[in-house]
């Protein structure tokens, strides 16, 4: 028997410092999961805070989970009915993490950290919490991290149907059409290699320039979208505009390759030839 879910993503713009507008942002894209019924809803990386590229700017915006902005949050959740994952640069101590919130009526029910961070100052995640809703297990990984294998692997090792992937891009001209054919080949791989779904919410930029990115002019050109177990793109945004997609997605279909899943019985088989040639590498 079919075990569907609705779920969605919000391609927005985030401003860095203007958390009163990106908040607002967020209750637009709740209050379209409602009416759309969508039951879980993602945001882009970073969006609360946007994403700048220099430590002391993101610093300036950041704050932690048990903070007044948090509480902001978690206050305007309280009137929607969608589960929603949205991201901010998260304070914890002296840390500084880039920090995807799962919430719910109010309710903070986890957090994933970035673990394949590539800004000098943010501190790598080490935690791969899975959620439910609608008795439907799902996790959450942020960008580059779905370029690698093991991230999405010990998510659907724990039982994850749908893997969302928030993300912010910014990318350089000369790099921007092999970035994109690379990000999509990626993910659906990770589809593929865990019988999962894979959805992207990507930012987008619709002027000219991210002001908060300092150190080289880019595009945020969007291309959100869902893949499906078999490597197919159920739906996709346009690209370079503000927009929500969402998608009835059949979760009840099991990957029994070798009784266990093709992924993991790859890690089974195989982990420990890898450990040998991995320590072989200089």
């Amino acid at each position: 028997m079919p075990q569907m879910i609705r779920v969605g993503l919000c391609q927005y713009e985030s401003v860095a410092g203007d958390l009163a507008g990106n908040l607002a942002k967020v209750e637009r894209g709740l209050a379209w999961a409602d009416r759309e019924r969508v039951a879980v809803v993602a945001f882009p990386e970073c969006f609360l805070t946007g994403y700048p590229d220099t430590a002391q700017r993101a610093r300036a915006d950041a704050f932690a989970v048990d903070s007044p902005q948090a509480m902001k949050l978690l206050d305007l959740s309280s009137r929607f009915e969608a589960t929603a994952i949205v991201g901010f640069n998260e304070t914890r101590g002296a840390e500084l993490h880039n920090t995807a919130v799962v919430i719910h009526k109010g309710h903070l029910l986890g957090r994933y950290s970035k673990c394949t961070a590539y800004q000098a100052f943010h501190t790598q995640g080490r935690e791969f919490p899975v959620f439910e809703r609608d008795g439907v297990t799902f996790g959450v990984i942020i960008c580059s991290d779905g370029g690698f294998i093991e991230p999405a692997r010990i998510l659907a090792a724990k039982g994850a149907k749908i893997v969302f992937a928030p993300h912010f891009n910014y990318i350089g001209a000369k790099g921007l059409i092999d970035h994109f054919q690379k990000v999509r080949s990626d993910h659906i791989a990770r589809a593929v290699e865990n019988h999962i779904h894979f959805i992207r919410a990507n930012n987008v930029v619709l002027g000219a320039k991210d002001p908060a990115i300092e150190r080289y002019e880019g595009v945020g050109y969007g291309d959100s979208y869902i893949v499906d177990p078999g490597g197919e793109l159920v739906v996709r945004s346009r690209r370079g505009v503000e927009c929500e997609l969402f998608a009835d997605l059949d979760v009840s279909g099991e990957d029994r390759a070798w009784g266990v899943g093709r992924s993991l019985f790859s890690h089974r088989e195989f982990g420990k030839y890898l450990e040998e040639a991995a320590k072989q590498t200089k």
